[in-house]
């Protein structure tokens, strides 16, 4: 502790210590003018800097590729450089902490925020948060890895108990956390809404002090999630240093009242305050005094960053000589994404990003729109589309529209997210009410869906009439964090060309766990058969057809778990059909994870491409046209079927949860683990995405003598790259247990590393081991085992494409700390 927060702790009030062990609004902690202390200010990640503005508004913000987008590189260095930029988007938003990373496991794909989370492997997981750690607070700002732990699923999550036991806790959730604390010596770490085996994870003190600060001697800070705490004594007792938001529901005058009852003793007390202190200054937040100001500093190094990154992250998973595009030739351009930039996924993670580039955009700029042909064919959207256009926000301090409007605003779409300061501070953000004045004119003739949900009562009027009533019968569903309702839709009967006048009427109403107010309407026109027979005859005409399908951050968000891993809508319909019509049909798959794909063998070529942020276009252009190599490979299994899925099960309980609890039943056997313990051959497999460029690797060296002894090998390989451009591959090192007394996965990742080759290039790399590369937790014990016997260690460029293998064996057991 230096000399300065000492003097700093000494000289602060009762009052004072607790003012600072939660938020003063939604993204600081307050100040402590006495004593000079600075506000600490702290901003939503992890693919970008939100500030403090809405979820869907707020300053202009660069939008990066999501986390599963950055878990496909497998590229530490190249995330370390993203973990860099983004400390220069965090400073240009005043803060000093981002929200960021996630790193939760996939366990489900249905899980709506697997997008946001890097892999299904620990390992994976554990070093790109290390590199996005480091490149964040290299530059002098605090990462947050979230959420600690146990946080796999949206339904529910703010209530439900993850039943996980210890072993596959050491060895599978916890790890990407203790690689983060131990290596990157991260900063923040953030609890989880969901209870852990019955305890909340925000009061739990075996996880919050136990694990996090003694077994792993963490120095850092803990905070809730948003409005994820739950009392008062017991939280600061097991180690919750910060709650969030501000103003303090768990803390101020009801910590101070149990400091002085004794409920939370001093000492405790002055170990919270300490750890926000350091924290304070590691970050510059005590002297920080300037006057608040965010700023959109659009750069352009972190435009071309974001534009590398994601093409880098797409994953060629099909290709039978139709990619990289010829240089000739016409090409039919379809689908639901075709023309619409999906960049990121839903949820805290949005922000309102600088641009976004369409793949048609990113087509027409790289070959010419003379060459292309477009129809959408189909829908993908969960909600209406949504209304967009100038509309004017009348505000009124009460919650049935009464009297004069207090403030008077303007927004240039039919969405709001209000949370914290709304309307200038003119009303309370938790009883107010608001109209919204616009106008809609349609393009086509036809009976249109208006459709409209809502955390709060809203109603919709399309000149006078009301149309979509989310007031009157208001249900809670599945949006905006399960505070909000699910959509309600009328219909009506629009001409061509006219307009409409559209009215929006809302009000808050209570909230079961997030303090916020927040409504979406939309209006949109089924497309029908006419649709799809359109994109066939496009494709038809045109020598190749490239179908953009996929999902959006309606689907794939915070909040809510996707129904299944079926395309939205009629999107298979729509890819069999021009598949049928052309058969050079390449498929750009965007989501944040797998999709069944029942017309997989009829199409030439598939990329998977996520959501790689703001220049998602001219990315997926760069892939296509072979200007850049698609090196990116799978962080996750792509099962087949979703029955295939590990976390899939007949039993609720297993999931999505049963009576407030869900049973990790599979425990460490989560991923590439299951589908080999059952034999299943998955779609794609882990590990596993193509090139245009080819290698071969050979020459496996293993120099095991340190192993007796401390329980480290080096493990060498040649790496060539045989064909006649430039390429990137991913080499892979798994390791079996070849007679464990205990059940464990047929092999696990433990090293890899991303190289890049000119064309023709051999390299020599070597993989390094440790200890715990070879050991398995032992629960009763308490401690890591290493057994004697022998271990085979498995290299390749995919999971299931591992042709050197060698044996390395012990003759005594090593017993590993915690």
């Amino acid at each position: 502790m230096s000399d300065r927060i000492e003097s700093l702790a000494e000289q602060m009030t009762l009052e004072e210590k607790v003012s600072i062990l939660s938020g003063e609004d939604f993204w600081s902690v307050p100040a402590i003018p006495r004593l000079g202390i600075g506000k600490l200010r702290v901003t939503d990640g992890p693919n970008g800097a939100r500030g403090g503005g809405s979820l869907i508004g707020g300053v202009k913000s660069a939008s990066f590729p999501v986390g599963i987008a950055l878990g496909a590189t497998w590229n530490v260095d190249l995330v370390k450089e993203i973990g860099a930029a983004l400390a220069d988007e965090v400073k240009s938003k005043q803060a000093h902490m981002l929200l960021a990373p996630t790193v939760n496991i996939h366990r489900s794909v249905t899980n709506g925020r697997n997008f946001e989370c890097y892999s299904e492997d620990p390992i994976l997981s554990g070093e790109l948060a290390v590199a996005y750690i480091t490149g964040l607070q290299g530059e002098g700002i605090a990462a947050t890895i979230k959420h600690f732990v146990g946080n796999e699923s949206e339904i529910e999550r703010t209530t439900m108990s993850s039943e996980i036991d210890e072993r596959a806790l050491r060895e599978i959730y916890l790890v990407p956390f203790e690689m983060a604390v131990k290596k990157a010596e991260t900063w923040g770490v953030m609890s989880s809404y969901n209870r852990l085996n019955g305890t909340f994870t925000s009061e739990h003190e075996w996880l919050l002090t136990d694990v996090l600060r003694k077994d792993w001697n963490y120095q850092g800070i803990v905070m809730s999630d948003w409005f994820g705490s739950h009392s008062t004594a017991e939280t600061v007792n097991a180690g919750l240093d910060l709650e969030m938001p501000g103003p303090p529901r768990d803390r101020g005058q009801k910590l101070v009242d149990a400091v002085k009852s004794g409920a939370v003793s001093e000492a405790i007390l002055n170990q919270r305050v300490i750890a926000m202190l350091r924290l304070m200054q590691r970050v510059g937040s005590l002297d920080d005094h300037r006057e608040f100001k965010e700023v959109a500093n659009d750069r352009p190094e972190h435009r071309a960053l974001i534009r590398r990154a994601g093409a880098e992250a797409a994953v060629l998973l099909k290709n039978n000589g139709a990619l990289p595009l010829k240089g000739h030739g016409s090409i039919a351009v379809i689908g639901p994404n075709a023309k619409v930039a999906q960049i990121m996924g839903g949820g805290s993670a949005q922000l309102n990003a600088h641009y976004r580039i369409s793949p048609w955009q990113g087509l027409v700029e790289a070959l010419g729109e003379e060459r292309l042909r477009y129809a959408p064919g189909c829908t993908n959207h969960r909600f209406e589309p949504l209304l967009r256009g100038a509309f004017t926000v009348e505000y009124f301090a009460n919650e049935t529209l009464a009297g004069e409007p207090v403030h008077i605003g303007a927004q240039d779409e039919a969405q709001a997210f209000w949370i914290g300061n709304v309307a200038e501070g003119k009303v309370d953000p938790l009883h107010f009410s608001a109209r919204l004045t616009g106008s809609f004119t349609p393009d086509t003739s036809g009976e249109h869906r208006v459709g409209i949900y809502a955390a709060g009562f809203a109603k919709v009027f399309i000149d006078g009439q009301l149309v979509a009533d989310d007031w009157t019968n208001w249900t809670k569903g599945r949006t905006f964090f399960e505070e909000g309702s699910d959509e309600v839709v009328g219909t009506m009967q629009m001409e061509a060309g006219r307009t409409y006048e559209v009215v929006i009427e809302f009000a808050t109403k209570g909230f079961a766990t997030l303090g916020l107010a927040a409504f979406a309407a939309g209006i949109g026109l089924p497309l029908g058969n006419a649709a799809i027979a359109e994109a066939v005859r496009i494709a038809r005409n045109a020598d190749t057809a490239i179908v953009f399908v996929g999902r959006n951050g309606e689907w794939d968000t915070e909040g809510s778990d996707l129904p299944s891993i079926d395309l939205p809508g009629r999107q298979n319909e729509l890819v069999a059909a021009i598949a049928q019509a052309n058969p050079n049909t390449i498929v750009v798959l965007q989501t944040g994870g797998p999709v069944e794909m029942p017309w997989i063998g009829s199409v030439v070529a598939l990329l998977q491409a996520w959501y790689p942020g703001q220049e998602a276009g001219n990315a997926i252009a760069d892939v296509l046209t072979g200007t850049v190599e698609p090196s990116g490979r799978l962080p996750q299994t792509f099962p087949t079927r979703w029955a295939d899925n590990p976390a899939h099960s007949q039993d609720r309980e297993v999931y999505p949860g049963h009576e407030g609890k869900v049973r990790y039943e599979e425990g460490i056997f989560v991923g590439y683990r299951h589908y080999d313990k059952h034999g299943m051959t998955p779609q794609f497999p882990f590990g596993f995405g193509l090139g245009y460029a080819s290698f071969e690797i050979g020459d496996l060296t293993v120099d095991d003598a340190e192993f007796e002894a401390e329980g480290t090998v080096m493990v060498g390989v040649t790496v060539s790259n045989t064909s006649h451009r430039d390429g990137a591959t991913v080499v892979q090192l798994y390791v079996s247990d070849d007679a464990a007394s205990d059940p464990r996965p047929e092999k696990e990742l433990k090293a890899f590393r991303k190289l890049t080759l000119r064309a023709g290039e051999t390299r020599q790399i070597t993989l390094t081991l440790d200890a715990r590369a070879f050991a398995y937790y032992r629960t009763k014990a308490e401690h890591w085992l290493v057994e004697d016997g022998s271990f085979t260690l498995r290299v390749g460029l995919s999971s299931a494409d591992l042709p050197l293998s060698a044996q390395v064996s012990r003759k005594t057991t090593l017993m590993l700390p915690v």
